[in-house]
């Protein structure tokens, strides 16, 4: 059954720090336009407060996340337990994305383990917690962290990051604008 909570409480805090891979959810406000999903690992979350929780986002294939949280705020992320005990876990609040040139960056940056590629922090203020029981999730046992993306990274380079943020992460693909996007003041023309 679920429980549902106003804040993230200790042995949530606990489940939280055990987990490997979390997702995040959010979408447009238009009904037409796409939610999204993603998967996260890397060891890149964080609980800033009871109320309040921040991850490293890496450059990736699109910007979705961002976008939507320019456009509405709206977020979600949820923990599965693929070991015993079962429980997922729900965190619903409002984001906003920190960009590497924000007064708040270096503040928020310290408290994560470098990760080549970083592109931005997404941090959310929690209005909702709630868990649910988790018994249809399948167990799994955990291998490792992939080192892909944090290898492509390193080989690309910053001129080469910064070449694909603007070709890949300026724009959502319902055409939402990402704080990306208006902090290198790009234009775009359909």
């Amino acid at each position: 059954m679920a429980k549902v909570f106003d804040y993230i409480t200790e042995e949530l805090q606990k489940f939280i720090a055990a987990q490997h891979l979390f997702f995040v959810g959010s979408a447009p406000l238009s009904s037409t336009g796409h939610v999204n999903l993603s998967p996260k690992g890397l060891e890149s979350f964080r609980i800033l407060s009871p109320n309040r929780v921040g991850y490293l986002d890496v450059t990736g294939s699109g910007n979705e996340t961002s976008a939507h949280l320019l456009e509405n705020g709206r977020i979600t992320f949820m923990f599965c337990a693929f070991q015993e005990p079962p429980c997922i876990l729900r965190l619903y609040g409002q984001g906003q994305t920190i960009l590497p040139d924000s007064p708040a960056w270096n503040s928020l940056y310290s408290l994560f383990s470098p990760i080549s590629g970083s592109r931005q922090i997404i941090v959310a203020d929690i209005e909702r917690v709630q868990t649910s029981c988790g018994l249809g999730v399948p167990l799994y046992e955990y291998q490792g962290q992939r080192e892909t993306l944090v290898n492509w990274a390193d080989k690309k380079g910053a001129a080469g990051i910064k070449e694909y943020h603007q070709q890949k992460n300026f724009v959502s693909i319902d055409g939402l604008l990402t704080p990306l996007c208006q902090v290198h003041n790009q234009k775009f023309i359909d």
